[in-house]
């Protein structure tokens, strides 16, 4: 050949090299086979119905169409059937024998412009799905009569690639049978219970009905009295989120949750969806109701085209925050092979998530809007996952700011501005709130006693989602959580005066290992004695160590002292002349101050009943 010429070629294979890559590499799970045989057969079904519609053909008065899966575990095969539209000797040799080669795709084309949906429903798109038999299989039947009435026609190949064809001259009606003849391997799928479980993961909700059937059992006549059992089909051809949801009820979609989640406690809510062009997919989304805060979030979001079933938790098509959600979304813009790559570098995934998450956050703002008591009573169960959501998306937090709720120590809720307003006149800007309601009672009753509601932020996430909502105001606002240990601004009792006594005295009681700041000032005569606050930006940057390094110490370094000049028992220390008893009560005072801000590290526990036996005896 000269130079700069080309030769021009077509790349070939071998079939008995490339049924071995099939049998091994197509799917990930062996369960697919039956997924791609009986979609096939929705296929065949579903291009007669259109070719009926179009008036090309010409159903048979009461048609009922259907797909029977049938086993025979002495002939080791299994057979799949259906009445749809069959297939000619020549379409045989053209779609089956030639891999890749996809009937459907060429359907679509010929009959997508004469008006109606075109190729909607139908399936298999790419021409791989029926060699996934070989999965199993290590020889398959195909007997098919086509809806022209032209001869049937059986084809037989083995797991090497070569084929026989014949005109089948025996009588039979229209559609089409593949026969799997199983290998060893595969002899788990000749049993009832393993072929029902795989029709109910992937073939549930599949648009004609599916009947399964043991052959040998089938040929056993009723006993003596007994009627005939009437068989149902395995499968709800007209699945909960394919209607519309003014025509579903409450009982539906708490039946349908209870059904494909096995989950009886009843969802929260739940979410219908139906996006139109150019999103085009439908679904259900169901809050579920978590035992607990450490419950395991993950939820389950099960992916369909066309009524198959995919895969489960695709969290590409669904933002990882809302996976804790249940429910089901049919995407037929998506392939039925679909792989993470793809999903992953999708411009229609991208749009579906960003579609979801926005009607995610409307159903919640109008139950909030529409039915504010119900929401009130959700809340709890709600808590977790919109708190996760809107720490994960700062979009999604500025849509729900208006639904977010506080719980407050006194048994209200009430909203983010609400508190806010409320606080206008004595902590503006401020909302203060405890962690643990019974170990921090004391600083609650001082707040409490003078008007200031604290919020309940005792939950895994809530003070780390006070910190997403003081990052997310705007110019103008001002949002800053306190703990109530915090600070002792709001609580009033003028300026802060000396007194070198009480200072050396508490100074002296928190040795070294505790920085210790002793501020005196006037509180109510009915508030502690001495009350130990660490600063709301130490605190966290302390439990933020302990959350990267658990063997950080359990205690802070530093601390503030507020000792109450008002309270009768500090006037009697100030005026105590026996330093040795002076010490021991202001180190009792001192771990009583410690024990309401936090528990105690085991050397302080020890301190502290030493401390109490001291001052007992003394008393005796």
């Amino acid at each position: 050949m000269a130079a700069g010429e080309g030769r021009k070629g077509g790349i070939s294979f071998e079939s008995q090299h490339m049924f071995p890559i099939i049998k091994k590499w197509l799917y990930s799970e062996r369960d697919i086979f039956l997924r791609e045989l009986v979609s096939n057969a929705v296929d065949a079904v579903t291009k007669l119905k259109r070719l009926s519609s179009l008036g090309e053909y010409e159903a048979p008065e009461g048609e009922n169409y259907r797909i029977d899966v049938s086993f025979d575990k002495t002939a080791k095969t299994i057979s799949i059937s259906d009445n749809g539209i069959g297939v000619t000797e020549d379409e045989l040799e053209r779609y089956i024998c030639k891999v890749a080669l996809s009937g459907a795709l060429e359907f679509v084309e010929k009959y997508e412009s004469k008006g109606g949906e075109g190729g909607n429903g139908i399936i298999g798109h790419f021409g791989l799905g029926f060699y996934s038999a070989y999965m199993v299989a290590d020889e398959v039947e195909v007997i098919t009569k086509s809806y022209t009435y032209a001869p049937a026609v059986r084809w037989v190949c083995g797991e090497d690639g070569d084929y026989t064809v014949y005109t089948d001259g025996v009588e039979r009606s229209r559609g089409t049978t593949v026969v799997l003849h199983v290998t060893s391997e595969g002899e788990e799928y000749l049993s009832e219970w393993k072929l029902r479980e795989v029709i109910a993961k992937y073939c549930s909700f599949m648009p004609v009905e599916i009947y399964l059937t043991d052959e040998e059992k089938a040929e056993e006549p009723p006993k003596a009295g007994e009627e005939p059992k009437e068989k149902k089909p395995e499968n709800d051809i007209h699945p909960l989120w394919q209607k519309n949801a003014s025509d579903c009820t409450e009982e539906e979609y708490k039946e349908f949750y209870q059904k494909v989640f096995s989950d009886y406690r009843e969802p929260l809510f739940h979410l219908h969806l139906n996006a139109d062009y150019p999103l085009n997919f439908k679904g259900i989304l169901f809050f579920p109701k978590l035992r607990e805060n450490y419950e395991n979030l993950e939820g389950k979001i099960k992916l369909y085209y066309n009524q198959v079933f995919v895969a489960d938790n695709i969290k590409e098509v669904i933002p990882e925050y809302l996976l804790m959600l249940r429910g089901v979304l049919d995407c037929p813009e998506l392939p039925l092979n679909v792989s993470r790559s793809y999903l992953q570098n999708s411009a229609y995934v991208t749009k579906v998530s960003a579609y979801i998450v926005k009607k995610v956050a409307d159903k919640l703002n109008s139950i909030f809007k529409e039915e504010r008591e119900r929401y009130e009573k959700l809340w709890d169960d709600l808590r977790t996952f919109i708190e996760y959501a809107c720490i994960s998306d700062a979009k999604f937090c500025e849509r729900m700011k208006s639904a977010i709720l506080l719980s407050l120590e006194s048994g209200k809720k009430v909203t983010l501005a609400e508190y806010l307003e409320q606080a206008k006149e004595k902590n503006e800007g401020t909302v203060y709130y405890t962690t643990d309601p019974e170990l921090q009672a004391q600083f609650v009753e001082m707040y409490r006693a003078r008007g200031i509601e604290v919020a309940i932020l005792s939950g895994p996430l809530d003070v780390r989602f006070a910190e997403t909502l003081e990052q997310g105001v705007k110019d103008g606002e001002k949002i800053k959580f306190l703990r109530v240990d915090a600070d002792l601004s709001a609580l009033g009792g003028g300026e802060e005066e000396e007194n070198e006594k009480l200072a050396d005295l508490f100074k002296d009681a928190a040795g070294e290992e505790l920085k210790l700041t002793v501020k005196c000032r006037k509180l109510g005569e009915d508030d502690a004695p001495a009350v130990l606050t660490v600063s709301e930006e130490s605190r966290r940057m302390e439990d933020m160590m302990r959350m990267y390094m658990p063997d950080s110490p359990a205690a802070p370094k530093e601390a503030t002292l507020a000792v109450n000049l008002s309270s009768p028992l500090i006037g009697k220390l100030v005026g105590e002349r026996d330093e040795k008893k002076a010490k021991e009560i202001a180190s009792y005072l001192l771990m009583l101050a410690i024990l309401s801000n936090r528990k105690f590290t085991a050397e302080e526990m020890k301190r502290f009943q030493r401390d109490s036996v001291s001052l007992l005896t003394d008393l005796l």
